[in-house]
């Protein structure tokens, strides 16, 4: 033989149900869930604070105090993540999701993390302008009040605060309705988008 050409051997193809999905980074995955079981907490402890009677000890003696404390801590945590997301790169959209659903995923996002500041402000600006509060602690650290006292600007903080946690509450469910619906009802491959941020 005069001479012969060696041909490259063929790429090998990995089926996309075993590709590994590219994950969030390990601190915002952390935020993610940790973010998550507060919330859920707060939603849960608000209802049922505002629904005891002001009899009740603990209602102000220690839900209150321990319902701003974590709607501080919220507030902090939602700027973490923020600030990491601003300074990181993330992993690209999943492919097999279709781009409206890109679009509204998108949407979700951004209006909850708008609410998520929105609201223990909200909170704060009830318990700085109210008149017979007990004051804003962070875990029994007290923190400056810097709304003046106005029983008026309390009722308005109020219902908004009431509106938007209810409001979060809407997108919450929409965001794991969105999740449920990629992991066990789409058909196409890479369209479950959960393992990202496990």
């Amino acid at each position: 033989m005069t001479g012969s050409s060696t041909l490259p051997p063929p790429s090998p193809m990995i089926p996309a149900a075993e590709q590994v999905a590219e994950r969030y980074p390990f601190s915002l995955r952390l935020l993610h869930w940790s973010r998550a079981v507060i919330v859920f907490g707060m939603l849960g402890a608000g209802w049922v604070m505002t629904s005891l009677d002001d009899a009740v000890p603990m209602k102000y003696g220690v839900l209150y105090p321990t319902h701003k404390s974590f709607g501080l801590l919220v507030l902090c945590l939602v700027v973490v993540q923020i600030t990491i997301r601003l300074r990181t790169n993330l992993p690209p959209p999943a492919l097999a999701i279709d781009p409206w659903e890109g679009k509204l995923s998108k949407l979700v996002h951004a209006v909850m993390y708008l609410l998520l500041v929105a609201v223990p402000l909200m909170g704060y600006a009830m318990s700085s302008s109210y008149s017979h509060s007990d004051g804003v602690t962070f875990f029994g650290i007290p923190v400056a009040e810097l709304l003046p006292k106005d029983d008026a600007r309390f009722t308005v903080f109020q219902s908004v605060h009431k509106v938007l946690a209810y409001t979060l509450l809407a997108f919450v469910v929409l965001h794991v309705a969105g999740v449920v619906k990629h992991r066990y009802f789409d058909r196409q491959q890479g369209s479950d988008v959960l393992p990202r941020m496990l």
